[in-house]
C-alpha cells in the first residue's frame, strides 16, 4: 500500500513540474478588439482614412507570452508581410504593431491574426481587419489656372474621338476596348466635340471638316431601321452589331443623339463653301429620314424606344419621362417629314404630368422625376445642345431642373450616408458608368461608392463652382491614379481600392461638350439656332 501512494504522489510531482516547464500551452487567448491608429475595428470590416505610418492595437482577454510571437501568423497583406515593428503594453495584454516603412496612399491593406497557436497558447479567435490608406494630399501636377486647366481636360478627354476614333468610319468607338464596335448616340457627342476642337485650336477647320465628312459617308450607309439608326457598328462595314438579341434595329434615343449632333453641326457649317455646303444637305438628307412617327408603334400617344425587322415591337419599350431622353421628343416634333403630334409628348413622355416630382431632397425641390433625381446624366445627354438656361414648359424650369438635381447630387455625397471614402465638396458626382462590378447606374438611392468625373465635370454650366472645385481635386490631388491619355478614367471606387482604366465615348464627349457651353455656350447656340428646333419646342408648349 505504501509502494501504491508513493508511485500516486511521484506522478502528481512530475506533472506538476512539467506545467511548471511549459506553464502556457493550455492558455486559450481570444482577440478582444483591435485599433487602427485609435479607431476600433471590428472583425471582417473596413475603416477608410488610415495615416500612412499606422499603429495598430491588439487587446487580448489575457497576458501572452511576449517571447513566442510568431510574425507569419500576425501579418499584413501586400508588400509589408511581415515586414513590422512590435512591443508589448498592458502587463502583455496589448500587442502594438508598426510598418517599419511608410505604405502605398489610397491603398487597401489587411491586418490579420490567425487561429491557432501563437503567443505561448491558442488563440481562439482569428482576426482581420482591412484599411485603406489617406489621400496623399501633394499635388501631382504643376498648378494651373483654372481656365488652362479646363482646356487642358477639352483637349486631353477630345484625343478619344479624335485619336481614338475608327480609322475607317471616323466613328466614337464604345469603349477604350471595343475594337471595331462603334457607338451611335456617342459618336453624335463626338461630332459636337470636333466642333469645340475646331474653336479651341486644338485641331484646324479642314480637319474638323474631313473627319465630319467622313462620319457622315458612314451614316449614309449605315444599317438604318425606318431612318433610325441602330445603337452599334461595326466601324469597316456600317452592319449593326446587336446590342443584345432582340436589340437588332432601330434605337430611337441613340438615333436621337445623333440627331442633336447632326443639327449642331448643320448650323456651324458655312453655306459659301462648296464642301461644307454638300455636308449641310447631306446632314438635311439624313434628319430628315429618320421616321420619328413610326415609332409611336401604330399611332399610339407614346414613342417607342426600338424597333427590329426581326422581332418587330418585341423590346416594348416606351420612352416616358423623366430620364435622359427628352431629346427625342423635341427631334421628333422638329421633324419636317415625320414629326409627331403635341399629344405624345404630354401624354407619352410627361405622362399627363406625373413627371412631376416638386418635393425637397437636401433643401432642393426638385421639379421632375425621381426622387433624388437619378443619375447626372439625365442633366447631360439632351442638354448638350438643348439649351435649358431660358427653358421651360408646363412641367417645369429645366434651369431649375438641372441645377437642383446636380445639388442634391453633390450633396448626397457631402452627407455620405454610406460612409465612403474621398466623398466631399471636393469629390461626388454619381451617375452611370463603369465601377467595380463591371457597369451600373449610380444616384442617391444606389450609391456603392462609384465617383464617375463626366458627373460633376459635365455638370459644369449648372454648378461652376462647385465643378470647377472637383476638377482640380481630381487632376491634383487624384491624378497620379486617375488621368490618363484620353483624360479622366471613367470611374473609381476609393472604398473598394477600385481605380478604373476605362473611357467611355457617352462620358467622354459630355465632358468637351459641357465645359464649353459653360464656358462660351457654343453648341447650346448653334443648336438652338435651328429653325426646326425652334419650331418643335414651340409645338410642344415650350418657352425658350
Amino acid at each position: 500500500m505504501k509502494t501504491y501512494f508513493a508511485f500516486i504522489l511521484l506522478t502528481f510531482t512530475l506533472a506538476e513540474c512539467k506545467k511548471e516547464e511549459n506553464p502556457k500551452q493550455d492558455l486559450f487567448i481570444n482577440v478582444d478588439s483591435l485599433k487602427i491608429d485609435g479607431i476600433k475595428v471590428s472583425d471582417n470590416s473596413q475603416i477608410f482614412n488610415v495615416s500612412i505610418t499606422p499603429q495598430i492595437h491588439v487587446f487580448f482577454d489575457k497576458p501572452v507570452d511576449s517571447t513566442l510571437i510568431n510574425t507569419n501568423d500576425i501579418y499584413f497583406s501586400g508588400e509589408i508581410y511581415n515586414n513590422y515593428n512590435y512591443w508589448f503594453s498592458d502587463n502583455s495584454k496589448t500587442l502594438i504593431v508598426k510598418p517599419k516603412t511608410a505604405l502605398n496612399s489610397l491603398s487597401l491593406y489587411r491586418f490579420t491574426i490567425m487561429q491557432g497557436k501563437n503567443l505561448g497558447g491558442n488563440i481562439v479567435n482569428g482576426y482581420t481587419a482591412k484599411f485603406i490608406t489617406k489621400l496623399d494630399s501633394s499635388d501631382k501636377f504643376p498648378l494651373l489656372s483654372d481656365d488652362e486647366l479646363l482646356t487642358l481636360i477639352q483637349r486631353q478627354t477630345f484625343k478619344y474621338f479624335w485619336d481614338f476614333g475608327h480609322p475607317e468610319s471616323g466613328m466614337a468607338r464604345e469603349r477604350n476596348t471595343s475594337g471595331d464596335i462603334v457607338t451611335t448616340g456617342g459618336s453624335g457627342f463626338g461630332l459636337m466635340a470636333i466642333i469645340v476642337a475646331i474653336e479651341r485650336g486644338f485641331i484646324n477647320r479642314s480637319e474638323g471638316i474631313e473627319r465630319i465628312s467622313k462620319i457622315i459617308n458612314f451614316l449614309k450607309n449605315a444599317d438604318r431601321f425606318h431612318g433610325a439608326w441602330g445603337h452599334w457598328y461595326n466601324g469597316a462595314t456600317g452592319k449593326l452589331v446587336p446590342f443584345t438579341t432582340n436589340d437588332n434595329g432601330g434605337d430611337l434615343v441613340e438615333t436621337a443623339f445623333m440627331g442633336q449632333g447632326l443639327y449642331t453641326v448643320r448650323q456651324y457649317l458655312n453655306p459659301n463653301i462648296s464642301d461644307e455646303y454638300q455636308l449641310i444637305n447631306e446632314i438635311n438628307s439624313l434628319i430628315n429620314d429618320i421616321e420619328w412617327n413610326w415609332y409611336t408603334n401604330n399611332e399610339q400617344d407614346v414613342l417607342y424606344w426600338h424597333w427590329s425587322p426581326t422581332y418587330g415591337w418585341t423590346m416594348n419599350m416606351t420612352i416616358s419621362g423623366y430620364n435622359e431622353a427628352l431629346i427625342v421628343y423635341v427631334l421628333a416634333a422638329s421633324s419636317n417629314n415625320h414629326g409627331i403630334n403635341p399629344s405624345v409628348y404630354h401624354k407619352g413622355w410627361a405622362r399627363d404630368g406625373l413627371i412631376i416630382n416638386g418635393k425637397q431632397f437636401y433643401g432642393f425641390v426638385l421639379p421632375l422625376g425621381f426622387d433624388y433625381g437619378g443619375p447626372l446624366f439625365f442633366a447631360h445627354y439632351s442638354f448638350l445642345g438643348l439649351d435649358p438656361r431660358n427653358l421651360s414648359d408646363a412641367y417645369a424650369n429645366y434651369r431649375q431642373q438641372n441645377v437642383n438635381h446636380t445639388l442634391i447630387n453633390r450633396q448626397h455625397c457631402i452627407a455620405n450616408p454610406g460612409k465612403f471614402s474621398l466623398y466631399s465638396a471636393d469629390c461626388w458626382g454619381l451617375t452611370a458608368s463603369d465601377d467595380n462590378t463591371g457597369y451600373g447606374v449610380h444616384e442617391p438611392t444606389r450609391d456603392i461608392g462609384v465617383i464617375s468625373p463626366t458627373a460633376a465635370l459635365s455638370s459644369m454650366p449648372y454648378t461652376p463652382e462647385e465643378s470647377k472645385k472637383v476638377a482640380r481635386f481630381l487632376y491634383y490631388k487624384l491624378g497620379d491614379k486617375l488621368w490618363g491619355q484620353y483624360g479622366f478614367y471613367d470611374a473609381f471606387n476609393a472604398s473598394a481600392n477600385w481605380w478604373g482604366n476605362s473611357y467611355l465615348a457617352i462620358d467622354q464627349g459630355p465632358i468637351i461638350v459641357m465645359i464649353e457651353n459653360y464656358r462660351s455656350g457654343l453648341c447650346w447656340d448653334l443648336f438652338m439656332s435651328a429653325p426646326e428646333i425652334q419650331t418643335g419646342l414651340s409645338k410642344l408648349g415650350f418657352s425658350y
